[in-house]
């Protein structure tokens, strides 16, 4: 559950930087602070896929 909610993640923040990127009608300043918003929520995302891969791989073991 929690990878899906990874690739969720990175996969929504992707497109809505597109489209934020894409649209002519935003500041500059709206583009910066969901840039820095995506980017801050996708290493969320992936110390959360590491976390979890780290977690199965001990119990794997066990």
């Amino acid at each position: 559950m929690l990878r899906a909610f990874a690739v969720w993640t990175v996969w929504v923040w992707g497109t809505r930087i597109g489209n934020v990127i894409g649209d002519e009608s935003r500041s500059t300043a709206f583009k910066v602070i969901h840039v820095v918003l995506a980017v801050v929520s996708v290493a969320f995302a992936v110390a959360t896929w590491v976390i979890t891969r780290r977690v199965r791989a001990r119990t794997a073991l066990r």
